[in-house]
């Protein structure tokens, strides 16, 4: 299958791409050649693969997730740049002003 020069010009209006003429060209090309491959794919007879959520059967290995000993909050706010009481203290990233708008 190939795209026209018109069909792959309205993809690129509905992705608000603004292409020009050699572009257009490059990018029809290239669609078709991902629509060919595509195809073929449709082609292979996959009744025997069964279904899979990932290519590769292997699991992830996280460790137990266990209470360890850790550092105290005076020991963590030892390595603090700045703090404040019993709190790390960190500059500003958002003003007051924008804390409500979304």
């Amino acid at each position: 299958m190939s795209l026209s020069r018109e069909e792959t010009a309205r993809l690129a209006e509905l992705a608000r791409l603004s292409l020009n003429d050699e572009e257009l060209a490059r990018i029809a090309h290239d669609l078709t050649e991902i629509i060919d491959y595509m195809e073929k794919l449709a082609g292979i007879d996959r009744a025997h693969v069964r279904p899979m959520s990932h290519v590769l059967d292997t699991v992830n290995a996280y460790r137990d997730d266990c209470a360890e000993p850790s550092l105290s909050q005076e020991e963590a706010l030892a390595n603090a740049p700045d703090r404040q009481g019993q709190f790390f203290r960190v500059p500003r990233i958002i003003d007051a002003g924008e804390a409500g708008e979304a």
